[in-house]
């Protein structure tokens, strides 16, 4: 899940002024001095026990390196594509909804959302729980918090949503790992996301998205739910030009306001029957072969909640539709009855 925007080469060249002591103490920041206050007087922490903890929390280079490299070049959707459509990605993702069948079917009933998304948004962020990160999220935020500006208020609020939760879990903040950033679980979920979105489904009052593929999943499907997906229906359909069209703005991330019929009379043509009074978005990437050309709906437009990218929803959507093509018939075999 995104946490933060580009340009990177801004960040980078600030950095480069902005002295980082390797071995930081943030008992004793500036910055973390009214983090602690606000702890204390605010969330009512005893101010020992938030001492202590970061105390031990650790700044580390390597993740403000992470988030201050340069910006890689722009990819067309025919270079991001493969890095998430591959053969073994498509094949985990149905052993995953087998190994899982039980739990996705239940979400899907809970939260509308179908069981293919839940997995590929899975498969996309963390390769179905292989790589959920190597950072202590106590390091990775307070690194951020108190030693990188340009972002340091979205990541101090972060680092304050991350000692509620473990406060409310009765969880050592000190062992849980995550992203660079402090995405955690399977799903990569920031700490405020997760205090507003985390469901423990298995029962023991504890919504583990690091280790319990059941809570990971509800999760998932609630973040998603929560966020207006629309059950049953589309997410985005392939379209074919018949004349100059107007499009939306390359990449568009809004949410739908024209009509089917809005681009039918501009010249777009969905290349399956589709309601003509539903909303949606036109999109066009450079892919493979050419130029595709698309109408997204509301759906589409909920999962850029999830990560505020085009390319990143599309992905999703396609590599849905694989593990749905592909494992159909294994699933079935198996639904429980």
């Amino acid at each position: 899940m995104k946490i933060y925007q580009r340009p990177y080469w801004l960040w980078a060249v600030w950095l480069c002024f902005w002295p980082v002591c390797a071995n930081a103490d943030y008992t004793q920041h500036s910055n973390a001095q009214v983090f602690i206050d606000r702890m204390v007087q605010e969330h009512h922490f005893e101010r020992e026990p938030v001492l202590a903890i970061l105390a031990e929390a650790k700044q580390q280079q390597s993740i403000l390196d992470a988030i201050a490299r340069p910006a890689e070049k722009t990819k067309t959707w025919a270079e991001y594509r493969p890095i998430f459509l591959q053969p073994q990605r498509i094949d985990n993702g149905v052993q995953f909804w087998l190994d899982n069948q039980q739990a996705l079917q239940r979400a899907e009933r809970t939260y509308g959302v179908p069981a293919e998304y839940i997995v590929a948004i899975i498969g996309v962020e963390t390769l179905y729980g292989k790589f959920t990160g190597k950072h202590r999220v106590i390091d990775a935020l307070s690194t951020l918090a108190f030693d990188y500006p340009p972002r340091s208020d979205f990541f101090r609020k972060e680092l304050e949503q991350y000692f509620l939760l473990t406060r409310e879990h009765n969880q050592d903040p000190l062992i849980n790992k995550g992203s660079y950033a402090g995405a955690m679980g399977l799903g990569q979920f920031m700490p405020s996301s997760y205090r507003e979105y985390a469901v423990d489904f298995s029962g023991d009052d504890w919504p583990d998205i690091w280790q319990n593929k059941a809570d990971a999943i509800a999760s998932v499907a609630n973040y998603l739910h929560r966020h207006g997906w629309q059950a049953g229906q589309w997410v985005g359909v392939r379209a074919r030009p018949e004349n100059k069209i107007v499009l939306d703005e390359p990449l568009s991330i809004a949410p739908p306001s024209l009509t089917v019929a809005d681009w039918q009379a501009r010249g777009l043509q969905p290349v399956i029957a589709v309601d003509a009074a539903s909303q949606a978005n036109s999109l066009a990437l450079m892919g493979e072969l050419g130029t595709e050309y698309w109408l997204t709906f509301n759906n589409f437009y909920v999962i850029t909640r999830y990560n505020h990218s085009a390319l990143y929803a599309m992905a999703v959507h396609q590599l849905a539709q694989a593990i749905y093509r592909q494992g159909f018939e294994k699933i079935q075999e198996k639904k429980p009855q």
